[in-house]
């Protein structure tokens, strides 16, 4: 599918100087990227990112800095329904499998495997829904493992004032 609209992300403000990287995903992996694997995550709607860096925590917000994205990719697998997991031969069990708890214990989380099946398939992301603590049913991400400023994969912050820092010294 192609995924046209407005996403979200709020960043931890040490790194909202890069905010297209995707690299602190890579770090140690995440749900749908495994470590090395660079991935862009983004909520559908503002409380969604929220949710999603608070992890459950939404009461009591850490500092972030909420940015706004255009979108326009194609090759976007839907999994947010039964139809688009079976069309993509993806199960409910491996998308909200608990990834973290996986590794803690040295294991290769299941949601990995879809990562590895879409992107040889020339995927380059997932529409979602969220697994963060305290996600309704309308609470959906965009995952990206190929992005950039051109189409078919454009991916650009909103940021026409130039707010964003340029870099870590930014911040003093």
């Amino acid at each position: 599918m192609r995924f046209v609209g407005t996403c979200y992300r709020a960043h931890d403000p040490r790194w909202a100087f890069k905010p297209l990287s995707g690299e602190g995903a890579a770090i140690r992996g995440a749900r749908f990227n495994p470590k090395g694997v660079p991935a862009l995550y983004l909520g559908l709607s503002i409380m969604t990112a929220i949710k999603e860096a608070n992890q459950g925590f939404a009461h009591r917000i850490d500092p972030c800095v909420l940015c706004s994205y255009e979108i326009d990719c194609e090759d976007i697998a839907d999994l947010t329904t039964e139809q688009g997991r079976r069309e993509h031969a993806v199960e409910r069990d491996e998308l909200a499998c608990a990834w973290a708890g996986a590794l803690a214990e040295g294991e290769r989380p299941a949601s990995w495997s879809v990562h590895d099946r879409l992107k040889a398939r020339g995927i380059a992301g997932l529409r979602v829904p969220s697994f963060a603590p305290g996600a309704e049913a309308d609470d959906l991400n965009l995952v990206l493992w190929r992005w950039g400023p051109d189409l078919p994969h454009k991916v650009t912050v909103f940021d026409p004032s130039g707010r964003l820092p340029k870099d870590q010294l930014s911040w003093r």
